[in-house]
């Protein structure tokens, strides 16, 4: 593979290939991941900035022109011949980022349907919430208004029964008066009469 002057440093120094999912050592050079399995003990990190497909597509000096429906990822020409994406499906990039936006603004729409959709879901359950709260303060305030009204119907209750005992106590006391006034009055007359010995 010929690749265009002054690149050849962006090539894997072990397989002399453009890199193909290349890894950083701890040294700082980089080594496609296959060559790296067989010299290192340790798993090191993906190079992402050599790993990039539009990086490799303009290390081939192609223009990403191509979309492969199996990776969704952009292709140049030379990738899409290469072993790499054999049988894959490929659309003009062109095409395949229209399609994509087509579908992110269904997508979007949906999503937009589906927010409208909460916020009256919301505005609904605010609605029910404040409802909630009146009807509990008004509860509240009619189940005081009430205890109010009962406690004042008891307050008078009693002051009315207390009042009906007094005046019943009254009577009594006069009665009880009276009656020890007609026993004074009868011994008295009675002693008169010589009927009853004096004390």
């Amino acid at each position: 593979l010929l690749l265009p002057s002054g690149k050849e440093d962006l090539c894997c120094p072990a397989c002399q290939e453009v890199f193909r999912d290349p890894v950083l050592l701890s040294c700082s050079h980089s080594f496609c991941k296959d060559f790296c399995k067989e010299i290192s003990v340790y798993e090191p990190p993906l190079n992402l900035a050599l790993k990039k497909p539009s990086f490799r597509g303009s290390l081939l000096s192609e223009k990403l022109k191509l979309f492969c429906l199996d990776h969704q990822q952009p292709a140049c020409l030379v990738c899409r011949d290469s072993e790499k994406h054999t049988k894959h499906r490929f659309r003009p990039i062109d095409e395949a980022a229209q399609q994509h936006k087509k579908e992110f603004k269904e997508t979007l729409e949906a999503l937009k349907k589906k927010l409208k959709a909460c916020e009256k879901v919301q505005v609904k359950f605010d609605q029910t919430a404040e409802h909630i709260k009146v009807q509990a303060r008004h509860t509240e305030k009619q189940i005081k208004e009430q205890f109010k009204k009962l406690h004042q119907s008891l307050a008078e209750e009693e002051e009315q029964k207390s009042g009906m005992m007094k005046e019943k106590m009254e009577a009594l006391g006069r009665a009880i008066a009276a009656r020890s006034d007609t026993v004074r009055a009868t011994g008295e007359e009675l002693r008169a009469e010589g009927d009853l010995d004096s004390e």
